[in-house]
């Protein structure tokens, strides 16, 4: 039976909150993803990686949004 490897934390230590999106700018999270991460099995884990993909990829989109300025 193989064991699985605990998931990892994705906090990377830039912990401030955006406002307009409530996602943490360091890792992505929410505040409530944040709070519970300790207590989250390893499959609601990696929901949350899942999201922060995501989340990752919407926040390209708004920082290139921003950096062009008003249309």
């Amino acid at each position: 039976m193989a064991v699985d490897m605990a998931v990892p934390s994705p906090c990377v230590n830039i912990c401030r909150m955006h406002d307009a999106t409530g996602w943490c700018e360091g890792c992505k999270r929410t505040l409530d993803e944040i709070a519970a991460w300790s207590t989250l099995d390893e499959t609601a884990k990696r929901a949350v990686w899942r999201q922060l993909a995501l989340r990752r990829i919407e926040w390209r989109r708004l920082v290139a949004d921003a950096q062009a300025g008003p249309a």
